[in-house]
């Protein structure tokens, strides 16, 4: 098995003749925080959207836990192990943020009728079990104090946790985190980062991390990856990608050519 949980191999997209994402090449390590940094127009949010099967790419294969995805849907994925979190949350804000993890699992009995009729005891095993499991996530997150609060009427950095503990009901290979900063302010930031942390090195997460925040990146990613026009132009530990002249005219002197 390769030590790769996400390969992608020479993929490209166009948009009505502009080239987003022209060959490019990455790796996800498995139990890594791996970032994805670059100027406006580099190319991440189509990459990401390749990887997370929210589009299919013009060439190029994507291989995620030694399986060939490339253009499989985003539910298939997230049936394999690929999960994403959005830059702005998606909770379902009439329902209570413990209700909101408990909805993640799929195959519960209690989704059909038949088995609610039939198998009530099975049905109520599983809720309890799937409660129990919710709760655990709750606690994790240090979310208690709002578990049964309406997911709506949490603050914006309250409902990227939330999202984050939606990873965890299931068992994820790999987490896409898109722009987990934006909304989030800097307290409930360096609990989400934390979080992150304390997924990664205690339960074995894998994570693949787009952001602009360059302070939450150097904190939490080794290695970072930059983008630019579409292409790879490095990789390698923070501290590295900040010395390299060629990534700071990259973000400052290079054309954006793609969105």
């Amino acid at each position: 098995m390769s030590d790769a949980v996400i390969d992608v191999q020479n993929v490209s997209k166009a948009f009505g003749g502009l080239q987003a994402v022209r060959n490019c090449s990455l790796k996800v390590e498995r139990g890594s925080i791996t970032g994805l940094i670059g100027p406006n127009g580099a190319g991440k949010s189509t990459l990401f959207n390749l990887v997370a099967g929210n589009i299919v790419p013009d060439s190029g294969k994507i291989i995620f836990d030694d399986k060939d995805v490339t253009g499989k849907p985003p539910y298939e994925l997230f049936g394999l192990g690929m999960l994403r979190t959005f830059q702005i949350a998606h909770e379902f804000s009439n329902m209570t943020a413990l209700e909101n993890l408990m909805v993640v699992p799929d195959g519960q009995p209690g989704e059909t009728l038949g088995a609610m009729w039939f198998m009530p005891g099975v049905v109520r095993q599983r809720e309890i079990a799937v409660r129990q499991k919710a709760l655990d996530v709750i606690d994790f997150l240090k979310l208690a104090h709002v578990k049964n609060e309406l997911a709506g009427n949490l603050s914006g950095g309250q409902k990227k946790l939330l999202e984050l503990g939606r990873t965890m009901m299931v068992d994820a290979k790999v987490v896409l985190l898109d722009e987990v900063a934006a909304g989030v302010n800097r307290t409930l930031l360096q609990d989400l980062a934390a979080n992150i942390e304390r997924m990664n090195q205690e339960l074995g997460y894998t994570f693949f991390v787009i952001e602009h925040d360059m302070d939450l990146i150097g904190r939490l990613c080794d290695p970072v990856i930059v983008m630019a026009a579409g292409e790879k132009i490095a990789e390698g530990p923070m501290a590295d990608i900040r010395a390299n002249p060629a990534i700071v005219e990259a973000y400052f002197g290079a054309p954006v050519e793609a969105a």
